[in-house]
């Protein structure tokens, strides 16, 4: 029975280690799920932040060419509120040929023929050219719709 002792006390000493481990584990493994949680909750939260934001300036956006354009008598005022229709509308508030809408939608030459017609539809507002040239700063670009919109 003595030599049994020893024995019996040493594998009592690994079961007990061996479920020391797997409850350290178990708890690892909660707080890593705890963490993922949090950070899809995160991630969530700025996604259906990035929404409003993004819904906000559509609708900012939209009011002010259709402003622009039943400040201009131009047809169709309700197309500023239809995505990539209201390019066409842009093109008419600034008598822009229709076929400008194929070189809309060509990389880095849309930036160019962007800028012209928002030149065109500032003169069309009655105000100078260069309010046009404004749409490709940051930030500005979010207030020159506005003020063509509704400045006197």
């Amino acid at each position: 029975m003595k030599a049994r002792t020893p024995l019996l006390l040493a594998f009592s000493r690994v079961i007990a280690v061996l479920s020391l481990i797997a409850s350290a584990s178990a708890a690892f493994a909660q707080e890593e799920e705890a963490g993922r949680t949090a950070l899809f909750a995160a991630m969530g939260a700025m996604m259906l932040v990035m929404f409003v934001l993004m819904a906000a300036l559509y609708v900012y956006m939209a009011l002010a060419l259709s402003t622009i354009a039943k400040k201009t008598n131009t047809a169709n005022p309700w197309l500023a509120w239809i995505p990539i229709v209201n390019i066409i509308l842009m093109l008419n508030i600034a008598k822009k040929p229709l076929w400008w809408f194929i070189l809309c939608l060509i990389p880095l030459v849309n930036i160019v023929i962007m800028i012209i017609v928002w030149m065109a539809i500032a003169e069309a507002c009655g105000k100078p050219s260069w309010w046009g040239i404004l749409m490709i700063v940051p930030l500005v670009n979010l207030i020159v719709p506005g003020y063509l919109a509704w400045s006197d």
